[in-house]
């Protein structure tokens, strides 16, 4: 595997409930209004959820003031969080374990989680509600679409992306995340000195992972002081993968700085 992107050796946490309907074929949403939790050839499944009675009430009592749905809008983050700090993207934060455990270790950072899987969304509103976490908010639907219209060019310090569906068989691969064109826009969007660090259960999406950042030429190996924590903490997801056997490979680059 090349050695450009700083690599540690240590279940898919992008899946999305579907609650609109698709058209018989698997194309896109027959409700327009909606299409925009799926706009496209997605990295994520499809899977419906309901929320219980505790998580739709604290939906109900954060989501208009911390969250939102994706839109053509930039967001203006300053206004949004109430204040300037740093700036980090989560991309597929799951039931958000991580993503809270990282927000207070980082209270420094305003933290912006994005997911589609409503469930997991309600789990981590919970947790912030639970232990008054003041640096995150959350997005729902496709991150692509977060990092094309929400994001401005070189906002970022830095992205996570933890454990992306592998979609393992070949002719699912097109489906994957962590593409060529996506690390582009990443590179895009983050700060010079800014970080991409990834996370993946998958030694062969590992490899693609690893053979797509290396190629991409605004990011190399990490060879100054991390704006942001590499530590994360193990999730259900992680915990399973090492009780089966599987190896974590993570993979930490930074945009190059002039």
């Amino acid at each position: 595997m090349p050695e450009s992107a700083l690599m540690r050796d240590n279940g898919p946490v992008n899946q999305a409930d579907q609650d609109i309907p698709t058209s018989p074929e698997g194309g896109q949403p027959q409700d327009p209004r909606r299409s925009r939790l799926h706009p496209r050839v997605t990295s994520f499944r499809s899977r419906r959820g309901s929320l219980t009675a505790a998580q739709q009430a604290s939906w109900d009592r954060q989501w208009p003031s911390i969250g939102a749905d994706v839109s053509d809008n930039l967001l203006d983050t300053a206004e949004w969080f109430g204040r300037e700090a740093p700036l980090i993207l989560e991309i597929g934060s799951g039931t958000g374990t991580a993503t809270a455990a990282m927000a207070k270790a980082e209270p420094h950072v305003n933290l912006i989680a994005v997911e589609v899987y409503r469930p997991g969304l309600a789990q981590l509103l919970q947790q912030i509600e639970r232990d008054a976490i003041p640096n995150i908010r959350v997005l729902r639907g496709d991150a692509m679409d977060v990092l094309e219209n929400m994001i401005g060019p070189e906002s970022l310090t830095g992205v996570r992306v933890f454990f992306p569906d592998p979609w393992p068989k070949t002719r699912h691969h097109k489906r994957r995340l962590l593409q060529p064109p996506t690390f582009k826009l990443i590179a895009s969007r983050l700060k010079t000195g800014g970080v991409l660090h990834v996370a993946t259960d998958h030694a062969e999406y590992a490899e693609a992972i690893a053979d797509a950042g290396n190629a991409e030429p605004l990011l190399t190996s990490l060879d100054w002081e991390s704006p942001m924590t590499h530590e994360r903490p193990v999730t259900k997801f992680e915990d399973k993968a090492h009780r089966v056997g599987s190896t974590i490979t993570e993979l930490i680059w930074g945009k190059i700085r002039a």
